[in-house]
């Protein structure tokens, strides 16, 4: 497998500020590691990237000075989308060709964008969605830009935000160009907690009937969250980590006792506590006999450093399995996985499927996947509990 070691890492920001200024804004790390890393980072800026004012919130603005789509007056310029497409696959180019790599990987980390609306003749299709960008529709957002000039370069791309990225059109130009992608939104404190836990509760016969999630962050994701419409993204995502868990137990949710889970997202922005976000959960479940049962969770943990592991776990992972191959017993001809890497979905609130399939969110299920693709790889079968060799006579 890929080294961490020798990733070179690059990437676009709105804003301008030099990597040792952003680490202190964003007040994360220990001021003493911030000392000692200050040097490594001053004098890398980002590549000027895509910004869309409609897709993220308001108060993002204030950061937006490092923009590729400006006029000649310097004013954001929503109208050039497909010349955005083309400087994306630019800067890839560039990239690869600098430092003379093997392979690019694009992974998205940037603010939570609002959901597109899915329109037919719009971004349905490829061919409608490459139509669509050329004619600066506005329902292209930013990240969908990301991934089309990534697809169209050949190179894999992961959604690490919550909003619906790929729509059917960017699916469809993925397969088309045997491009992977990987999705959604990073899955790293409250929501992994909630799909280990509630699996647990539903496998026990413990039937839960309410989940209450809240969450308050002081960090720039917590700002941008404050805004309406990009929260509803983020909470469609944390909400759906359930819906396949409920599927499974048809003794416990079915047409008599209910098929849901009255489920609560909250999310607040409080300044002062920066990057420490603060989690708290109650689970109400019913028991035999009319007996409830009451599980409440607190939580505080450092989102940015929670995610940073992901991230490069992600990369690793997404450059390992664009290099397998497999052939049928009765071909001669190797192929690459399916497009969506469904594989990545341990470490992905809002796993991509491929179309027509279930969504899996159990975190045990994602992980026994991969799991059991190593063993088989090297030639070790998979796991299996049924062992037979102790509990047959």
């Amino acid at each position: 497998m890929l080294n961490p070691n020798d990733l070179i890492v690059d990437g676009w920001d709105i804003s301008n500020l030099e990597l040792d200024a952003a680490m202190k804004r964003a007040q994360v790390l220990d001021v003493d590691l911030q000392k000692q890393l200050a040097p490594f980072l001053k004098g890398i800026k980002p590549k000027p990237s895509v910004y869309y004012p409609d897709f993220i919130a308001l108060n993002q603005k204030e950061r937006a000075n490092n923009v590729v789509n400006v006029d000649s007056a310097k004013e954001v310029d929503t109208n050039r989308k497909w010349q955005d497409v083309e400087t994306i696959r630019s800067d890839i180019q560039n990239f690869k060709k600098q430092h003379n790599l093997e392979q690019v990987i694009v992974l998205w980390t940037a603010n939570t964008e609002r959901y597109s609306d899915i329109i037919d003749g719009v971004n349905d299709t490829s061919e409608n969605l490459l139509k669509s960008i050329q004619e600066n529709h506005p329902e292209v957002s930013p990240s969908t830009v990301f991934a089309v000039a990534s697809i169209l370069e050949g190179v894999p791309y992961i959604n690490g935000s919550p909003q619906n990225t790929f729509v059917p059109g960017v699916i469809e130009l993925a397969e088309k160009n045997q491009t992977f992608i990987g999705g959604d939104d990073f899955k790293s404190g409250q929501t992994k907690i909630k799909s280990v836990l509630a699996q647990f509760l539903v496998d026990a016969g413990i039937r839960p009937i309410s989940i209450a999630s809240y969450n308050h962050l002081g960090n720039n994701d917590g700002y941008n969250l404050s805004s309406p419409k990009q929260f509803k993204s983020k909470e469609i995502s944390k909400r759906g980590v359930v819906d396949d868990i409920i599927e499974s137990n048809q003794i416990l949710y079915n047409e008599e006792l209910g098929k849901k889970i009255d489920h609560c997202i909250v999310i607040k922005y409080l300044q002062a506590v920066k990057d420490s976000k603060v989690a708290m959960d109650e689970y109400y479940s019913e028991l035999m006999l009319g007996g409830h049962n009451k599980i409440s969770i607190h939580n505080v943990c450092e989102d940015s450093l929670l995610a940073t592991p992901l991230i490069i776990d992600l990369v690793v992972m997404t450059e390992f399995l664009s290099r397998v191959s497999y052939k049928k017993d009765n071909s001669n001809e190797y192929h690459n996985f399916y497009s969506v890497l469904t594989l990545l979905s341990y470490w992905l609130k809002a796993p991509l499927t491929k179309p027509g399939y279930k969504v899996i969110n159990g975190l045990n299920k994602q992980r026994l996947a991969i799991e059991n693709l190593l063993r088989l790889l090297v030639g070790l079968p998979i796991n299996n509990e049924l062992r037979f060799e102790e509990r047959l006579v």
